[in-house]
């Protein structure tokens, strides 16, 4: 009878959450193309900034202590200055390059056989069974290399999973997942922890001018929410994800039931071939990177420091190590006759990219306008200062801080940013009630992950959309939405309790990180 109860109990919630999700997911497919949704926020945006620029605020921007002004946008001076640098404004949008230039080298790996025949024998040693965890676990990984799990582990993701005889966009969203949802996760240091360390102890310093912030204060906890994270994602994906998604119609003649695990001879003397040179490549740039002084540390001497040249290079590195081995791979196994079948294999990568750039132009066009009207940093610091205001305990407050920052963090994308705004804010005012700033700052991290994978204002997003329609056409902003929307739940609950229990068991958040401060 309990077993019955609890079926029916399980069927029940089951339905409840599938009609939800069908709700976003229609709700969200009803919104115009996303080039079209940037155009018309960019418009409300101007329309916004020309009424809120006749009002005052009496907020104040804690980096330069001015009083927050919305800037008017449908002003001549402005209009025209919209006009003469709207060239530069998409030249100069960041994940364009990025996606550009990387998918150059990948592109060429992937029409050569390379990456094809690496999946290969990556399913024929990985169980099918944790083809999900593994895969999130990757993209968390690839943090370190700057925004490369966007344009590698994403796409590389459903190309596994309907390899294994899954659904695509199930890979897709685990791969996500890990990317995006686990941002503030990972096994290893990377440019983030660097690039958040220096606003910390700037904010802290505000109180306490000789309070100093370890950058690594968050790696134990960043190690062990990379467990969590992988865990959480993949029950979320095989529970609640995979079965609503398994059940979308394909567009394309794709073969599930390929057998992956057979290699010919010709490809795997070219893999071999070409996995030795990927190898050496590697050997050789650690070699150049290991010494004190080496070029392509930072000034300190650091390599994941974000003025290191080499975390400079991340994008430029990842069309090295793949187009290299990519064209050793295609002259040893014939797919390659000549360099122009490899020019080839680059143009053919560049088409599949023309709704994307088209996207990425209005996309940039309004992010600027965002950024320019200063609405974004009123509505940011409104909700830090009602947040202050309500002089939660500590727990509730770490709590109000990480969902403060998932929510702005649907409006202002960069980390940076929204740091830079925060930190001033935050950090004095939970050091005030003893909390320290390297546990402020892991709250911010969690904050500012989980509400990654919903947001369409997310620079990436319109490009993950891009990968959901070469399978599904029919897919959209909602279909994104909607397949992320449980991950984001599932993140933002999981890693609240976690940091809570995290804390207080008394474990390490990182090097040299106390939970609490106190004056003297």
């Amino acid at each position: 009878m309990n077993t019955l109860t609890r079926t029916k109990k399980d069927g029940q919630e089951s339905r409840l959450m599938s009609g939800f999700l069908n709700a976003i997911e229609k709700a969200g497919n009803r919104l115009p193309e996303p080039a079209l949704i940037f155009f018309y926020f960019l418009l409300a945006v101007m329309g916004l900034s020309a009424v809120l620029s006749q009002m005052s605020f009496d907020i104040v921007n804690p980096v330069n202590q001015q009083t927050v002004q919305v800037n008017n946008l449908l002003s001549a001076e402005a209009l025209s200055n919209t006009l003469a640098n709207m060239v530069t404004t998409f030249t100069s949008f960041a994940p364009l390059g990025i996606v550009l230039v990387a998918m150059l080298g990948v592109g060429v790996a992937e029409s050569s056989g390379f990456i094809n025949v690496a999946l290969k024998k990556m399913l024929r040693v990985t169980p099918k069974k944790l083809l999900t965890p593994m895969l999130i676990f990757v993209a968390m990984f690839s943090h370190v290399a700057a925004d490369a799990g966007y344009v590698l582990v994403i796409p590389l993701g459903a190309i596994i999973f309907m390899s294994a005889g899954r659904h695509p966009l199930v890979g897709i969203a685990a791969a996500f997942a890990g990317v995006s949802g686990g941002f503030a996760a990972n096994m290893v240091p990377t440019g983030n922890d660097a690039l958040l360390q220096g606003f910390t102890q700037a904010a802290a310093q505000l109180l306490d001018n000789t309070y100093t912030v370890n950058t690594l204060c968050n790696l134990f906890f960043g190690i062990g929410s990379s467990i969590m994270i992988t865990l959480v994602g993949w029950w979320v994906t095989e529970r609640i994800v995979e079965p609503r998604v398994s059940k979308m119609t394909l567009d394309g003649d794709f073969k599930h039931d390929e057998d992956m695990s057979q290699v010919s001879a010709v490809e795997n003397r070219a893999f071999n071939r070409a996995g030795l040179v990927m190898i050496l490549s590697l050997v050789a740039l650690a070699a150049a990177a290991w010494p004190e002084g080496s070029m392509l540390r930072s000034p300190e001497g650091s390599l994941t420091a974000y003025s290191a040249p080499i975390m400079k290079s991340i994008v430029p590195l990842i069309f090295l190590i793949f187009i290299i081995p990519g064209i050793v791979f295609g002259l040893s196994a014939g797919t390659f006759k000549s360099g122009k079948d490899v020019i080839g294999a680059m143009n053919e990568s560049m088409s599949k990219m023309g709704s994307y750039m088209v996207m990425a132009f209005f996309c940039a066009m309004f992010i600027k306008a965002f950024s320019d009207s200063n609405i974004g940093t009123l509505i940011a610091l409104a909700g830090a200062d009602g947040l202050k205001a309500m002089a939660l305990p500590g727990e509730a407050t770490i709590i109000g801080m990480i969902v403060l920052t998932a929510v702005v963090n649907l409006l202002i994308g960069s980390a940076s940013a929204k740091w830079a705004l925060l930190s001033p804010i935050m950090v004095p005012m939970l050091m005030a009630v003893g909390i320290s700033p390297e546990l402020t700052q892991a709250a911010f991290r969690i904050g500012d992950s989980c509400t990654n994978i919903i947001t369409p204002l997310m620079v990436f997003f319109p490009l993950i959309v891009i990968y959901c329609q070469r399978y599904t056409k029919g897919a959209g902003v909602g279909t994104l939405v909607s397949m992320m929307m449980p991950y984001s739940i599932a993140f933002f609950i999981s890693w609240s309790l976690f940091l809570l229990a995290w804390w207080g068991l008394g474990m390490p958040l990182g090097v040299a990180a106390p939970y609490t401060w106190s004056a003297g």
